[in-house]
């Protein structure tokens, strides 16, 4: 504007507030922004090499938040809080899909 250039609005970094695991391999997450997400693990393993380790389902169950990052095996596996968000579906309270 008027030959200055202005920055956009700074935005806030997504993070993982908590997380619940209701079945195998799927993941109930709720992120910074308020919203609950449906995370099917099982869609990610064949993408990311890096979680085969996850296919265990004691493993994949023994996770921790760092940092408002989810993790696992003492933070040698971690998930980018925006990758899992957008590899994830909208969730209603009531426990049904509301899009994919």
């Amino acid at each position: 504007m008027n030959g200055i250039l202005y920055a956009d609005e700074p935005s806030r970094e997504l993070e993982i507030r908590s997380a619940r695991v209701p079945d195998n391999h799927i993941m109930l997450v709720t992120f910074s922004t308020g919203e609950t997400r449906l995370c099917d693990f099982t869609e990610m393993y064949d993408d990311v090499p890096a979680f085969a380790p996850l296919h265990d389902e004691r493993t994949f169950e023994d996770f921790r938040i760092d940092h408002g990052i989810l993790t696992w095996c003492n933070g040698d596996i971690d998930i980018s809080p925006t990758y899992l968000y957008d590899h994830s579906y909208e969730y209603s309270p009531f426990g049904e899909l509301v899009s994919a």
